[in-house]
């Protein structure tokens, strides 16, 4: 079997997960491998997302690596069994990887979730604000890749509209709302999205205002994305130089508990919408 040039995000987290096995029940790639029968570099090409593994190799190595976590081992087969071509295939090679990482990442998640300060999230921007943001990049963008990466982003959309949404929660600040990305018009129709998206059952949409005494906040964008099981939850962080994928557990720790700090602090559902709706009327 070929080796793969280029494992996806999702690939390499199967591998990741079948390392920390490996190295938790403190035995080498060489031990490993003459305990399923293979050569030592075989091991080395599935930790490191080369090549994949079978259900019934994964369910071996589980045993041998003397875990007996059924609900993660079931989670890791899921991900080892996945041939799913999504959408996002027909972005390959035409987009940064990370572009087709992220939607891989949302589709595959069991819940969805957003911090934002400066901007409204991805998932809930439209055409004519993504192409704004976009627009801004230095050095410019080409406009044939422009308008990629703007159908790229409203493609991502599906997670919230399929008959099986994925449940997702997003906390926007003030600011988020109030900075005109595009014109008058552009943030006028953008205000109308956030709060159409905000009437479904399974949006939870929060606002924290500027007004929010003792808040101080963690001014840190981030976006969570839960696993089938919690131990395969991750973070992205998007920042000038490229996207990071997060998957340490202690780090995964601290981005739950800033969640739940701001989810805390921001407006019930019901009062952020009339909170927008005033927003909108200043406009």
């Amino acid at each position: 079997m070929a080796l793969r040039s280029e494992p996806t995000a999702r690939q390499t987290r199967l591998a990741t997960e079948l390392r920390r096995l490996r190295l938790a029940a403190g035995l080498t790639s060489r031990e490993a491998a003459a305990l399923l029968g293979v050569g030592s570099a075989q091991i080395s090409q599935i930790e490191s997302a080369l090549t994949g593994v079978s259900e019934k190799r994964l369910r071996l190595l589980a045993s041998h690596y003397v875990c007996t976590d059924e609900q993660l081992i079931s989670a890791l087969a899921a991900m080892a069994n996945d041939r799913t071509r999504g959408w996002w295939e027909e972005y390959r090679g035409l987009l940064p990887t990370s572009f087709m990482d992220v939607a891989e990442l949302e589709h595959h998640a069991t819940r969805r979730r957003d911090v934002e300060f400066l901007l409204i999230p991805g998932l809930l921007q439209t055409d004519d604000y993504a192409r704004a943001i976009f627009s801004s990049r230095i050095p410019a963008i080409p406009a044939e890749q422009l308008e990629l990466r703007v159908q790229h982003r409203m493609r991502r959309k599906a997670i919230l509209e399929r008959p099986t949404p994925v449940p997702y929660d997003a906390v926007i600040h003030e600011a988020a709302l109030r900075i005109r990305v595009g014109d008058r018009a552009a943030a006028r129709a953008q205000l109308r999205r956030v709060l159409e998206a905000s009437e479904a059952d399974h949006i939870s949409l929060r606002v924290i205002p500027f007004d929010l005494d003792g808040f101080g906040g963690t001014w840190s964008t981030m976006m969570l994305a839960d696993g089938a099981d919690s131990r395969l939850d991750t973070a992205v962080r998007d920042a000038p130089h490229g996207v990071t994928f997060i998957d340490c557990e202690a780090q995964l720790g601290v981005f739950r508990a800033l969640f739940r700090k701001v989810e805390a602090v921001a407006l019930e559902p019901e009062r952020s919408r009339d909170f927008i709706h005033a927003l909108a009327k200043e406009l």
